[in-house]
Order: C-alpha cells, then structure tokens, then sequence
C-alpha cells in the first residue's frame, strides 16, 4: 500500500514542481486510496518490493530524481495508515470518487489536472 501512495505523491509532485508527469500510466480512485492498476498488477501479494521487473531507473533524470527523492524524504516513513488517511482527506481522491459509496470499488481516474491544482495550492501557502 506505501508503494502506491508513494508513486501517487511523487506523481503529483513532478506536475507541480516540474511542470510535467512523471509517468504515463493513470492513477484510480481505489476504494483504499490512489492506484496505479500496472503497478498493482506488477507487485500484487508482494510485500516488500526490491526490484520491479519492469522499467529501467537510468532512465529517470536529474530532476525526476530529485522530486522522487524529496516525497521520500517527505512521505517515506509514514505509515500505509497515515498515507491512506491523507489521501482520503484530500480533494483529487475525493473527487474522484464523489457519489461513490464508501469501500464500493471504482476505477475512476484521478486526473493529472486535479491532483496539479490541488497540490499547486498547498505549494502556495507554503
């Protein structure tokens, strides 16, 4: 569940702090939070993922790398439950999942331009 909601906020991050996404692949409003479906798929029933079988990390740049870096510092050692908890407090999840019940699956997208908006203006008051 940490590695979803990590490739979330390092998601966001790059569309704020970069101006671009940092991958392709669409985020989901899951019942449980932010899902990138290819990732689940890659990593499911695995617990402790040290290697993905899929991608090459060369190809991130400098600057990716440094955003990925600063949500780890950030949002790495944060429980799955405090990082579910924050996702579910916040406006793109939320969103996205707007007149779907509570625990009812979903695969309805988290857009790149809300989860932009809403993260651009946390940047603001800071």
């Amino acid at each position: 569940m940490n590695l979803q909601k990590l490739v979330y906020y390092c998601q966001a991050w790059s569309l704020v702090w970069d101006g671009k996404p940092l991958f392709k692949e669409r985020i989901e409003a899951w019942a449980n939070g932010p899902v990138v479906s290819e990732l689940y798929n890659l990593c499911r029933g695995e617990y402790f993922i040290s290697d993905i079988p899929k991608g090459d990390s060369n190809n991130i740049i400098s600057k990716q790398r440094e955003t990925i870096l600063a949500v780890l510092k950030y949002y790495g050692d944060k429980s799955p439950q405090w990082l579910s908890d924050l996702t579910h407090s916040e406006d793109p999840w939320r969103k996205a999942r707007e007149g779907i019940p509570e625990g009812v699956r979903s695969n309805k997208e988290i857009t790149l331009a809300s989860m932009e908006e809403y993260y651009s203006s946390l940047q603001e008051k800071k």
